[in-house]
């Protein structure tokens, strides 16, 4: 079949089972956009309000579904406005394949009109990115970039065509996509290695990372946990790969992780790493940290093992396949006194907050319940992000959607339309502080346009609290451009996009307009109002032991606000 090589990435994209499409068009890539429009019943495009969101929303939808996330731009500013969404991904391992068109082939290395080397731009933060300069490849390159985006640990892939590929001809014959198993990399004396270290272990810890969720490991990783009669902590990544319910569940480890889960791990003889990165986040002082314990890490991605803290066993290979055989070989533990000691941690430090007034963990609090705690959560980044790790249960897999790894400001709301696409079923809502929201609050308008029910929840205090949080702590109260407080009206904003928007300014008004707003079965705002400087803890210190969390009480006792 002749098919011009705009017609060949369509087909492609229909061979892999896309049916959604977050973009925006320009010039070099009207003509796949031109083939776009003649199979709008196959594959429905949304476009969103910047490149940036489009990029967000197909991470939003990858992982939200498990499935590859696509979006596309043109050239030039068009694919650097990608940038971001693509660097988020591949810090975040999402699977992704962000397709981008070129100016002509004889216009390339001319500095011509909107001509950016966007395969060499984002090759440090890609999988892996082509530049398609031959019809005659592309539909292998289009399927090589799907395969290595969801193969191994997964991550984003740039495809970027020449316009007049997309113009060009050749035949087309369609293919059956396979799922490529890579060979396991690990051997029966690692496995059994593992068991033994678990035997002998007496105060056993699981750190659990994003890796649990990524291989689809959550059921192995409860029958694990009970088999090693285990505590359970998890990293912002790692999200619903536990049952956030469970009486083993700690919460969250590191820099602002609870003291259940910092001083079990520093008291720990063995600590497990289920598909975890170590990052500097987790670890605080990684001469100090876990110093008691040793190590096995069980990962994909050997590269991992020995990076940031050293380890004294592995075990490289898919967690849910690794798990699966740890299972089979390992007898009943028991460890009663180490887990009655961590009861006792999790009764002595519970998470805690002033609710005399309005404040975020309130509302997540009150999400929960009214959602309950069946809703995906995607957020932000700061306060908001931690609070809503901290006091939403989370019992399912993909359904807390964050920027982990680069930390973004603007994610969550084009990540919010993404996994609602992906996952119409859900109730899915955003939460963003008012500094980031202010990033990518036009993507309110695509919501509007679509009529995407989404709920949009700004926690309001007039500050970039996190970094407020920061300058209250250890830069003496000096408040150096993180005041917010000017006459930005974001109610009015979200209607004057087309969204219904509600204030709250008291506890009572929390509840009745999460309700309405999941009742509306529309994009909605909610603008809750908080003070100014509340605050996340527990808290360590960067660079600090884990172990030196500290929280309000602690503050308040060595006479600091």
């Amino acid at each position: 079949m002749l098919l011009t090589g705009a017609e060949i990435v369509i087909e492609c994209l229909k061979e892999q089972g896309v049916d959604t499409v977050f973009g925006y068009p320009g010039g070099t890539i009207l003509n796949v956009y031109d083939a776009l429009y003649k199979h709008s019943g196959e594959i429905t495009h949304i476009l969103t309000s910047h490149e940036q969101g489009a990029a967000h929303a197909a991470d939003g939808y990858a992982r939200a579904t498990g499935r590859v996330g696509v979006c596309m731009a043109t050239s030039g500013p068009g694919a650097t406005n990608l940038v971001t969404g693509i660097a988020t991904a591949y810090m975040d391992s999402v699977p992704m394949v962000a397709i981008t068109a070129n100016v002509n082939l004889p216009l390339l290395g001319k500095d011509s009109f909107q001509e950016v080397d966007i395969a060499g731009v984002t090759m440090p933060i890609t999988k892996h990115s082509y530049i398609v300069k031959d019809v005659r490849i592309l539909a292998d390159t289009i399927r090589k970039a799907f395969e290595i985006a969801q193969s191994g640990r997964p991550g984003p892939v740039l495809v970027d065509i020449t316009k007049d590929v997309t113009a060009n001809t050749c035949e087309y014959e369609a293919m059956v996509p396979g799922r490529k198993v890579l060979a396991s990399k690990y051997t029966e004396d690692d496995i059994a290695r593992a068991v033994q270290m678990i035997c002998k272990a007496q105060k056993p810890f699981i750190y659990l990372g994003g890796g649990a969720i990524i291989s689809g490991a959550c059921r192995e990783v409860a029958e694990f946990a009970e088999k090693v009669d285990a505590p359970v902590c998890d990293t912002l990544m790692a999200k619903g790969a536990f049952d956030g319910t469970s009486e083993r569940y700690t919460g969250m480890i590191g820099m602002h992780g609870t003291k259940a889960s910092n001083f079990g791990v520093s008291q720990c003889d063995l600590l497990i790493a289920l598909g975890a990165r170590f990052s500097d986040r987790v670890i605080g002082n990684p001469k100090t940290f876990a110093k008691n314990a040793k190590v096995l890490h069980v990962d994909i991605d050997a590269a991992e093992i020995g990076k940031n803290i050293h380890a004294d066993a592995s075990v490289v290979g898919d967690l849910k396949q690794v798990l699966h055989e740890i299972n089979a070989c390992l007898k009943q533990q028991d460890h009663s006194e180490w887990m009655e000691h961590i009861m006792d941690l999790k009764e002595k430090f519970p998470l805690k907050y002033d609710d005399s007034q309005l404040s975020c963990p309130y509302v997540i609090e009150e999400i929960d319940r009214v959602t309950k705690g069946e809703a995906i959560i995607s957020t932000d980044v700061g306060q908001h992000q931690m609070w809503a790790a901290q006091y939403y249960r989370y019992t399912q897999p993909r359904t807390f959607l964050s920027s982990g790894g680069l930390g973004t400001m603007g994610y969550g709301l084009g990540a919010c339309i993404g996994a609602k696409m992906g996952r119409p079923d859900k109730i899915c809502i955003n939460i963003a502080g008012d500094g980031c929201f202010r990033m990518n609050m036009n993507e309110l308008a695509t919501a509007s346009r679509y009529n995407i029910p989404i709920i949009q929840v700004v926690i309001n205090n007039h500050v970039l609290g996190m970094v407020r949080q920061w300058q209250t702590l250890f830069y003496d109260h000096r408040y150096s451009q993180t005041v917010l407080n000017d006459k930005v009206d974001f109610c009015k904003v979200a209607e004057g996009l087309g969204c219904e928007a509600i204030r709250v300014t008291r506890k009572e008004e929390v509840a009745p307009a999460l309700e309405r707003a999941v009742s509306l079965g529309g994009p909605v705002l909610i603008e809750c109002l908080i003070p100014e400087d509340d605050k996340v803890f527990p808290m360590v210190p960067a660079g600090a032991p884990i172990s030196d969390a500290f929280d309000g009480d602690d503050l308040a006792a060595r006479g600091q606000k």
